[in-house]
């Protein structure tokens, strides 16, 4: 890491700045984070625990299942005019203290699918116009439970940056004739910045990346949501997202990932980010809004594609 002066970048499309400071790496730093993963015979997400009136849907895989309960703690719901919405957790796992990067590429694929089927059943409500399926993994992402899972939270608003994303991507479509996504995969795909590209995805770790080792994986074929994706798209994603989850694994990372789908707006391209927790945003980001992030992409992606 030769070049320690920092650098601020502006995202390709979008309307975001990060400071990039690789020197603030050496800072002295005391604070580790702690998962307990240990069985816990009281965990609502461990088999034995379920309410099978909460299930919503079930994939079962070799000896084990994915599992789609109803949230019983929403924050919005379908019987609420004033906080419309519905929300569902994915239990990814029937073995308590299993993460995503034990899971086999069979099992990935599984998670991803039952996204697909929960996304094509939320979408007939037609007062729903955002889906958000994501995950937390870790103290630092905020997950409130260690047993690996997912959720899906679905509302008639359009959060206030997808807007923005959307204007700005249908500006950069009016001015150049070409979707905002498949231009930046073109630009990362030449870049020192990408990690992985095959016939149908690219991963690579953005230009203007807001967290310590964020990656994005995004689909080469313009497609509008996770609906879209054919059996090869899946299964390599699920590919890529094992060996990203391993990588950050090794770095004991708390990670966010997820993925949108703005039913309004059809010319969305597909992606996930995936966005680690080691920096927590503090009086800068709060304050100012401009992120600092102390690892460049281009390393972050060296450390990757190893």
């Amino acid at each position: 890491m030769a070049n320690k002066k920092s650098e601020i970048r502006k995202s390709f499309i979008f309307n975001k700045y990060v400071i990039i400071t690789p020197g603030r790496i050496l800072r002295p730093r005391d604070l580790k984070e702690y998962t307990d993963n240990q069985p816990n015979p009281d965990c609502p997400f461990c088999r034995q625990n379920i309410n099978q009136k909460n299930v919503l849907d079930k994939i079962k895989i070799k000896n084990n299942s994915i599992i789609c309960l109803k949230n019983i703690f929403p924050a919005v719901a379908l019987n609420n005019p004033k906080a419309y919405g519905t929300q569902e957790v994915i239990i990814e796992n029937a073995n308590h203290q299993k993460n995503l990067a034990d899971f086999s590429l069979k099992h990935i694929e599984a998670i991803l699918e039952m996204y697909i089927r929960r996304t094509k059943a939320i979408v007939k409500n037609k007062k729903i116009d955002y889906i958000l399926c994501f995950k937390n993994q870790g103290l630092k992402a905020g997950a409130s439970l260690s047993h690996a899972h997912s959720q899906i939270f679905a509302t008639e608003i359009v959060p206030e940056d997808l807007r923005e994303e959307m204007i700005l991507a249908q500006r950069h479509k009016i001015k150049t004739g070409h979707c905002a996504y498949c231009d930046i995969i073109k630009m990362e795909m030449k870049s020192s910045r990408q990690i992985y590209s095959d016939k149908y995805v690219v991963a690579f770790a953005p230009y203007a990346s807001q967290f310590h080792f964020e990656a994005w994986i995004v689909t080469k074929r313009h497609i509008d949501n996770i609906i879209g994706l054919n059996q090869n798209e899946k299964r390599a994603i699920a590919k890529i997202l094992k060996h990203l989850a391993l990588k950050m694994q090794k770095l004991n990372l708390s990670f966010n990932y997820f993925l949108h789908n703005v039913i309004s707006d059809k010319h969305q391209h597909f992606y996930i980010k995936i966005q680690p927790r080691d920096s927590i945003w503090a009086g800068v980001e709060l304050g100012s809004g401009l992120v600092i992030n102390s690892i460049r992409p281009e390393e972050a992606a060296k450390y990757y594609r190893k």
